[in-house]
């Protein structure tokens, strides 16, 4: 691999460095660094309450008062920790859809439409594009209230991509899906991060949802460290 090569790579990685998180009684995590490729999943997992879920609010910008951090949050090359929720580019998806029940289906995803499309008629028509793809033409106009669990499920994963994230955090994104749904969602979810080379860190207590070959890591490895 030349020097071209390598900054390819690390202008597409997702990259924590040297993380401390400490709540008012005391430190939650210490030392925390990971690395997560363009296209690749890491699986973290840890027990309820170890702060796997202050760590995805830090890294959108949305850390609890009570808690504080030191560290660097890097993507794509750029420094992101000291930005703004709306310009760090990082999407999260939740075990809820959170779609916005006032707004039809396609005008929740017409909604993550980056400004820099411009015109009704080139929005609507990638809205209309993205529903073909995902197996729901014809559903432009529908009440999200009328949709299965599944088909909500993908339309809140396609509303957080249409906004082009840069990476992709998952917040135990299958734990609300019956078993079929739960695979089937899944593997969707897996070949839109492969296809569109988002880094992303799964959150899950479900060993099922790792991706094949993927990294596991434990958060526990960052606790109680110098403490």
């Amino acid at each position: 691999m030349d020097w071209d090569d390598i900054a390819r790579v690390c202008a597409e990685m997702l990259n924590i460095q040297n993380l401390t998180i400490t709540h008012t009684s005391g430190p939650l995590l210490y030392g925390m660094s990971l690395e997560v490729a363009a296209g690749e999943v890491v699986t973290l997992t840890g027990v309820s309450g170890s702060g796997k879920s202050t760590l995805l609010n830090w890294m959108i910008g949305d850390l609890d008062p009570h808690f504080s951090a030191m560290g660097e949050l890097w993507l794509g090359g750029v420094r992101r920790d000291t930005l703004p929720i709306e310009a760090r580019h990082i999407g999260i998806l939740f075990q809820d859809d959170l779609l916005f029940g006032h707004l039809s289906v396609g005008q929740n995803l017409a909604f993550a439409l980056p400004a820099t499309l411009k015109g009704a008629q080139a929005r609507r028509q990638q809205v209309e594009q993205t529903l073909s793809d995902m197996g729901l033409a014809g559903f432009h106009d529908r009440d999200p209230a009328t949709l299965s669990g599944g088909q909500r499920a993908r339309v809140s994963l396609m509303r957080t991509l249409l906004a082009q994230p840069q990476a992709l955090l998952l917040d135990e994104p299958f734990s609300r899906l019956d078993a079929v749904l739960r695979t089937q969602f899944r593997a969707f979810v897996f070949e839109q991060i492969a296809g569109q080379r988002i880094p992303t860190l799964l959150v899950t207590h479900d060993p099922a949802d790792v991706p094949p070959g993927g990294r596991v890591i434990n958060i526990s490895d960052w606790q109680h460290k110098h403490a």
